[in-house]
């Protein structure tokens, strides 16, 4: 049986390349039908924002990324909302559906996977 591994991406997506090569390797462990999940934690919370304007920062828009992932078979996203609140975001404005966790759901998700990845 293949491990599962969860990856927690902590960068907006203007802050340089960690969001990306996050989004990379949860996409590269869809295609080998890995048991994952991604967590979007910190400032990760703002890849989450529909409406991103990255081209203006001359960066790429990962938008198009995310919403492939449920065809690549990841389905298990999720997002803390400690770090939504902090930034003012609101779970209805965000562009892909996501499990919004506390502090004991985020801990009991860390938990549940054999392998975590921080980015």
């Amino acid at each position: 049986m293949a491990r599962s591994m969860l990856i927690i991406s902590r960068q907006a997506p203007w802050s340089g390349p960690s969001a990306r090569e996050a989004l990379d390797i949860v996409l590269a462990g869809g295609a080998f039908e890995l048991p994952l999940g991604l967590l979007f934690l910190d400032d990760g919370v703002f890849q989450l924002v529909a409406s991103q304007r990255a081209a203006s920062l001359e960066q790429k828009d990962l938008t198009a990324n995310l919403q492939a992932l449920p065809l690549f078979g990841v389905d298990a996203l999720f997002a803390a909302r400690r770090s939504l609140a902090e930034r003012n975001l609101n779970e209805s404005a965000l562009a892909l559906p996501v499990e919004v966790l506390d502090d004991a759901g985020l801990s009991a998700l860390i938990n549940r996977y054999d392998h975590v990845i921080t980015i």
